[in-house]
């Protein structure tokens, strides 16, 4: 008997792709993508990917949603978009006997280990380590954040983290001018002003001018233009140092992966302009932090992966 059906969607910020998938393995073939700005709340893109896919909803036995925003109880607040999610919506729209609701960063915990071959891009190698050892997936794109992996002898546990909105880290005499701009225009320099595709925008018309688009300054970059250069330059130096300073938080000796749109963009481009040197400057614990291998996912699915072996886990309980 094949396992059970389940419907998996991921929330970003932009947009929200939608998928079927049986245990923890999900049908390519079914994934869709929908631009939230075309739908007023989440239901209705639930309601037209079932029509779409032409699929009944009485299939469909679980549910799980991995939202762009903090989740408590269930509910899930986007960030960068005016939805609420939350259980008793999926359980409404599907009919379906287990729901959940993650953080987008807790899911892309629970895809680690459970992607393709190929889906990971090495940036620093990891000395080899218990395969149990604590893990850190850093969501870099619309957004910030990043969450600890932890794999208990009752399951794997993700705790839900929104360390985007923390404060940004000021190390060099150019950090406190792109600090007072952020601030001027927020209120606050927290990481995911500057870590993020908006992020982007904020340090090229920072440092140069102008109000070119992400997509516009990666172009510059890969054609060489010396402002979009330096824009690169100083994003990849404040990563490094943002993870290196969330490594020492949640000591992952099981590998740091940094997923996401911009963390896709950017990989080409981590040790050309210093990640590695960055992440590692602390000083006495410079040398600590060589233990940590960095790789960044290149599955731009690896969310729905992570519904997915969520809701099979809660299937074996």
């Amino acid at each position: 008997m094949p396992p059970a059906l389940s419907l998996v969607a991921d929330i970003g910020g932009t947009n929200t792709r939608v998928a079927l998938a049986r245990g923890k393995l999900v049908d390519p073939g079914s994934i869709r993508r929908y631009a939230n700005r075309d739908a007023p709340d989440m239901a209705h893109v639930l309601h037209k990917y079932l029509a779409d896919t032409d699929t009944p909803h009485s299939d469909i036995t679980g549910a799980c949603a991995a939202a762009a925003g903090p989740v408590r109880d269930g509910v899930a607040e986007l960030t960068n978009l005016d939805w609420r999610i939350d259980r008793g919506v999926l359980a409404e729209v599907l009919s379906a006997e287990r729901v959940a609701v993650l953080n987008d960063l807790q899911a892309q915990g629970h895809a680690i280990g459970h992607l393709g071959h190929g889906a990971l891009h090495p940036v620093l190698d990891r000395p080899e380590v218990n395969p149990k050892a604590a893990k850190l997936v850093v969501g870099v794109g619309t957004g910030f954040n990043a969450a600890p992996i932890y794999d208990t002898s009752q399951g794997r546990f993700v705790p839900p983290s929104e360390c985007g909105h923390i404060s940004l880290p000021v190390s060099h005499p150019e950090d406190f001018a792109l600090s007072e701009a952020l601030g001027d225009s927020h209120g606050f320099a927290a990481v995911e002003e500057a870590l993020s595709g908006r992020g982007i925008e904020a340090i090229d018309r920072h440092l140069n001018g102008g109000n070119r688009t992400a997509r516009e300054i990666m172009a510059a970059l890969d054609a060489g233009d010396a402002g979009a250069e330096a824009t690169a330059a100083l994003f990849v130096r404040l990563l490094g140092t943002v993870v290196g300073d969330l490594a020492l938080i949640h000591l992952p000796f099981g590998g740091i992966f940094l997923v996401g749109g911009v963390s896709r963009a950017f990989a080409p481009y981590l040790d050309r302009f210093g990640f590695a040197a960055a992440m590692h400057d602390k000083g006495r614990f410079g040398p600590f932090l060589e233990q940590f291998g960095v790789s960044v996912v290149t599955d731009d699915y690896a969310a729905l992966t992570g519904c997915a072996s969520h809701l099979d886990h809660m299937r074996a309980d």
